[in-house]
């Protein structure tokens, strides 16, 4: 196997290589660009979220105050006033703090999708233990997703994760219908999450895309696995009038500081990166994109905490000199628990890895349809 760390420095070495002086994005995002005094677009971008929808102090506090005491409004005389995702990181387990704070009665989901690690299982039991919620585990059909995971991989699509997440939004949505609730809690946020390159992911709720590289590297129709077309997501949102909350918007969050607060108040244990409460996301993210895409998402979640004044630039730089695997030991470990999981043999996964990575959009994707609808509504905000 490729080792990672060596590969990462040597194409860093390129003549055309060059860094953020502000945070540690870097050309390894190709739709990277640089002002005069080479702050990037992305440090930009953090900066306009920031200034819009990240509120501190007295008025994070009052603004989060006041849209819980809307969910309870809209809620009462219900069994549950909203609904949330757990997965039982650190960003959905301290919204699910905050919202047991807030007093509201959620729905907690949790989506199995087969790789969770013994830590996690841990995790997501003591949290809803020790904040008194009622907590609802979706497993999905481990032959299906098995299979469009690796459709997936052999695609050579840099998002392979834009499975577990589509299945989420999709369980969350129905969760939220079968209930009568009109808001979905999420751990989303900016201080964490608010830098992430464009070409690094692909659009969550892009079923089309999830259909056509089924179709075309896959031998079944989905069935079971839990989808949300746009029309349907736009039905929701519009019509049903479900809203997404971001509490973490609101309040102070500090990464270290809230690991303490779910470690002593929840039994909340760390899994040494982020999103590593999954065995394939782990692999996924120190594995195969660093070595078939030549990304490391590490540069922008360090980027976030720099942006929102977490970490300084050189303890960031630093952080990235580590290996993202803690031993080799540990990546052979995962290497063979993953493709045994799936069914791919080493000379077949190495062939996959050896494929040239593929841009989402050489398939089919809901662009089109999402761009014609942009295009009407701009033309009745004219008229």
């Amino acid at each position: 196997m490729l080792d990672v760390q060596a590969l990462r420095q040597a194409r860093e070495q390129e003549k055309s290589y060059r860094i953020c002086t502000r945070c540690i994005m870097d050309t390894t995002a190709r739709d990277i660009t640089f002002d005069e005094d080479g702050v990037c677009n992305y440090c930009k971008y953090y900066e306009f979220l920031a200034d819009n929808f990240l509120f501190t102090g007295e008025d994070g506090e009052r603004r989060i105050r006041g849209i819980a005491a809307r969910i309870k409004e809209d809620g009462r005389n219900r069994e549950y006033d909203c609904v949330m995702g757990l997965s039982g990181g650190v960003d959905s387990t301290f919204a699910a703090w905050h919202t047991a704070r807030l007093g509201l009665r959620p729905i907690i989901i949790h989506l199995d999708n087969g790789w969770n690690t013994q830590i996690s299982i841990n995790n997501i039991e003591n949290i809803a233990r020790n904040l008194g919620l009622q907590l609802f585990t979706y497993v999905i059909d481990w032959e299906e997703f098995k299979e469009l995971q690796v459709s997936f991989l052999k695609a050579s699509v840099v998002d392979i994760e834009m499975l577990t997440d589509h299945a989420i939004i999709a369980v969350l949505y129905r969760t939220a219908i079968r209930n009568k609730v009109n808001y979905i809690i999420s751990g989303s946020n900016i201080v964490t999450e608010g830098i992430m390159a464009n070409g690094w992911v692909h659009s969550k709720s892009d079923l089309v895309n999830i259909k056509d590289i089924q179709k075309k590297y896959g031998s079944k129709k989905i069935r079971s696995f839990p989808t949300l077309g746009l029309y349907h997501k736009l039905y929701y949102q519009h019509v049903k009038k479900i809203q997404t909350v971001k509490p973490l918007n609101h309040v102070p969050y500090v990464k270290s500081e809230a690991k303490e607060t779910i470690m002593k108040e929840l039994g909340w244990q760390d899994y040494g990166g982020k999103h590593f409460e999954s065995i394939f996301t782990r692999f996924y993210q120190a594995y195969i994109l660093p070595v078939k895409f030549n990304v490391d998402k590490r540069k922008a979640h360090l980027s976030s905490l720099i942006m929102s004044g977490q970490i300084d630039r050189e303890a960031a730089l630093k952080e990235m000199e580590k290996p993202i695997y803690e031993s080799r030991e540990a990546l052979e470990s995962d290497i063979e628990y993953v493709l045994k999981k799936l069914g791919l043999s080493r000379l077949e996964f190495e062939d996959i890895m050896k494929e040239k990575p593929r841009s989402h959009y050489d398939f089919r994707t809901d662009k089109t349809t999402i761009d014609k609808i942009k295009q009407v509504y701009r033309i009745i905000r004219r008229k």
